[in-house]
């Protein structure tokens, strides 16, 4: 059985349910995917025992292949590339600017380019934890994204990569409604939502309701 935790905003409390949930429970597996601020590990205070980089693709640029043509810049829909056109009567070199931060590592440019100039390589965006507590009756994967990195999906789908489903698990979602949460919680057979009891909390929590009937767990579980 797969439970996730969540709700439409921060600081209602998800993580102390999640915690106190899975030391009630017992031989359980934990997954953190708060990836942005993890702290279900602060609670437990487990052993780490296994510690994995998580990387996502991004372009590489062979210079001495590359015509400058610009199908790759025109290509991405995140504007991770930029390229400067060569123009012999102005005596000026072509360029391509990368912006590693906006690469989603789709690929596509690799895939489109004429003359095979772009190859990829991996950039660490974060890591991936794995540890037990003491009593190992709590089984924690938990994920941090690395400072700076505006993607925290790709490191949520490291940390559901290691999902054991002979155990009851319980997944500590992130705040809000977006890609993270929608992440986070695919998969899962029931999600409970936290909330506070402010104007504030119940509108959010009346997003993240609409949310989850948008999705519809009972699908996701066929």
């Amino acid at each position: 059985m797969i439970i996730s935790i969540a709700s439409g905003k921060g600081g209602t409390g998800k993580t102390t349910v999640a915690v106190n949930l899975a030391l009630s429970k017992g031989d359980v597996q934990l997954l953190d995917c708060d990836v942005e601020e993890p702290n279900a590990h602060l609670f437990l205070q487990p052993k780490i025992e296994e510690e994995e980089r998580v990387c996502i693709k991004v372009p590489r640029i062979d210079k001495e292949r590359c015509d400058y043509c610009g199908g790759c810049a025109t290509f991405c829909q995140f504007n991770a590339l930029f390229v400067v056109r060569a123009d012999a009567e102005k005596d000026r070199e072509g360029k391509v600017l990368l912006f590693p931060e906006l690469c989603h590592g789709c690929g596509g440019c690799s895939l489109i380019c004429p003359r095979s100039a772009i190859t990829e390589e991996d950039r660490e965006i974060g890591v991936v934890k794995r540890a037990k507590t003491l009593d190992a009756n709590v089984d924690l994967v938990f994920g941090e994204l690395h400072i700076g990195e505006p993607m925290p999906v790709p490191v949520i789908k490291a940390v559901k990569s290691k999902l054991d489903t002979r155990k009851t698990v319980i997944i500590d979602c992130p705040p809000g409604t977006s890609c993270p949460v929608i992440h986070a919680v695919y998969g899962s057979d029931y999600c409970i939502l936290v909330t506070e009891p402010t104007p504030f909390g119940l509108h959010d929590l009346k997003l993240m309701v609409e949310v989850l009937k948008e999705q519809d767990l009972s699908k996701w579980r066929g």
